[in-house]
């Protein structure tokens, strides 16, 4: 009754997993079509597979793949440095970047021996020498700022770089890294959503693997290792529901209207995980979901119109991919963000790991595995995500910098909930005129300080009368 974390399962029952058996949403469809279609402009990371390399010496036994960490101090920061400590025969930190958590940064230091690190103001490097002087070896070489992530991104001695920051301050550094020839782990989701029409060209230009660090995109990934070519169909990528996914829409209005309160404290409570503020609310939403599904276009290259989504609240099934004769490939496991970072940093072995602290499935434990559809009329952010997506360009970076805007006034209280989909709506439509279809990366960050000015701006005049919680 036992299967490894990562089962990989072979189903040849493909309509008995379509939403409404087969029927996908018209809204959808038609919202993806709304716009002209650029989605084919920007090439792919892994175009429809993946070719595993047979000639990759076995990591241990004196191998070690060197890594470069940015954002040490954060949640995939921690987990990738736990991996590193419970594999240090497979995986030697090089060098680290972090913020201002230098109390945790200092104790990484004195444990993983990095040869660089860098922070991100340069008037504490004292206290971070101060805090290190005790310190068993040499003094790692200590840089600063935008440019000290560059350096340590590209470090010399470096194969793969994890990216663990949030937003577009991972752009630079990622570029850095891929001219250097660095290979990927990707957890930095602007990277592909903003950055895609800039990043894929470049990636595929200096032949560097974009290896995805997503459990959902990471799941289609381990998918489609060894497909042949023209073997992907289609990509179904699950989604937990997030808080309202047995909340009717007809509730959820009557709250904005007369509980605001509700709505409030509800989009803030995932019923599967305690995760911050911030992402249980893209939960809500679907908007996570929506800005998965843009990802999974720049990396496998899948029309929009072959992207899915579907509503399973066990999060068992991290995603599935339908092949061209109808079979469908799920990746199953118990939720746990660290063997997709693991899988990032290894690939494309597999490293055995103790089975006390990586739990095996046990699929009679498991119990029932469900779906549903998801509602579009709930749910808009999938709409607003597929159009954003087929138009490109500097489209999708404006959806994802709107949406955090949005996200970060509703959490302040300034909007209410139905105002975040609202006010992102408005945000794409401004900048239909201004669309940059080959941004460079400049544009690219100046479309995302626009939309969060804009969001700010809407909201301020305003524009949002929806009721706030108190």
């Amino acid at each position: 009754a036992m299967a490894a974390l990562s089962s990989t399962v072979h189903v040849s029952v493909a309509k008995a997993l379509r939403p409404t058996a087969g029927k996908r949403s018209v809204a959808v469809k038609a919202a993806a079509r709304a716009d002209s279609n650029n989605e084919s402009r920007y090439g792919a990371c892994w175009p429809g597979r993946a070719d595993v390399p047979n000639d990759v010496p076995r990591l241990g036994n004196g191998n070690v793949k060197k890594i470069s960490l940015l954002g040490s101090t954060g949640s995939i920061g921690t987990q990738t440095l736990d991996i590193a400590e419970e594999h240090p025969d497979k995986f030697e930190i090089v060098a680290l970047s972090a913020g201002k958590n230098l109390d945790v940064l200092a104790a990484q230091i004195k444990k993983f021996k990095p040869k660089m690190v860098s922070i991100a103001d340069g008037k504490d490097i004292a206290t971070l020498k101060a805090m290190l002087k005790d310190m068993d070896g040499p003094l790692p070489e200590l840089l600063y700022g935008p440019n000290g992530m560059v350096e340590v991104a590209r470090h010399k001695d470096v194969d793969s770089v994890v990216t663990g920051i949030v937003g577009c301050a991972g752009l630079p550094p990622t570029v850095a890294a891929i001219e250097a020839g660095k290979n990927i782990c990707l957890a930095n989701k602007e990277t592909l959503i903003a950055g895609g029409p800039c990043i894929v060209p470049l990636a595929v230009k200096h032949g560097v693997k974009i290896l995805p660090a997503d459990s959902e995109h990471s799941a289609i990934f381990q998918c489609i290792q060894g497909l042949p070519e023209n073997a992907l169909r289609r990509i179904i990528l699950t989604a937990s529901g997030g808080a309202f996914r047995d909340v009717s829409h007809e509730e959820m209005l009557r709250c904005a209207k007369e509980d605001p309160a509700f709505l409030q404290k509800k989009a803030t409570t995932h019923p599967n995980w305690d995760m911050g503020a911030k992402i249980t609310c893209d939960s809500a939403t679907l908007m996570n979901k929506a800005l998965e599904v843009i990802e999974a276009h720049y990396l496998y290259g899948t029309s929009y119109d072959n992207i899915d989504v579907v509503i399973h609240p066990q999060s068992i099934i991290h995603s599935m991919v339908e092949t061209s004769d109808s079979s469908v490939l799920a990746q199953l496991g118990w939720p746990d963000m660290r063997l997709p970072i693991l899988y990032t940093m290894s690939w494309p072995e597999r490293v055995e790991c103790s089975e006390i602290t990586w739990p095996r499935l046990d699929f009679l434990r498991m119990g029932d595995l469900t779906f549903r559809e998801p509602d579009v009329v709930k749910y808009p952010s999938l709409t607003m995500g597929y159009a954003a997506g087929r138009a490109g360009g500097t489209m999708t970076g404006v959806f994802s910098a709107a949406n955090e805007q949005a996200v970060a006034m509703f959490l302040d209280k300034k909007i209410g909930y139905f105002d975040i989909y609202k006010t992102i709506e408005l945000a794409m439509e401004a900048h239909k005129n201004d669309l940059i279809l080959d941004p460079t990366l400049d544009d690219i960050v100046a479309a995302d300080l626009w939309a969060r000015a804009h969001v700010k701006d809407l909201v301020e005049s305003g524009m949002c009368k929806e009721l706030i919680a108190v």
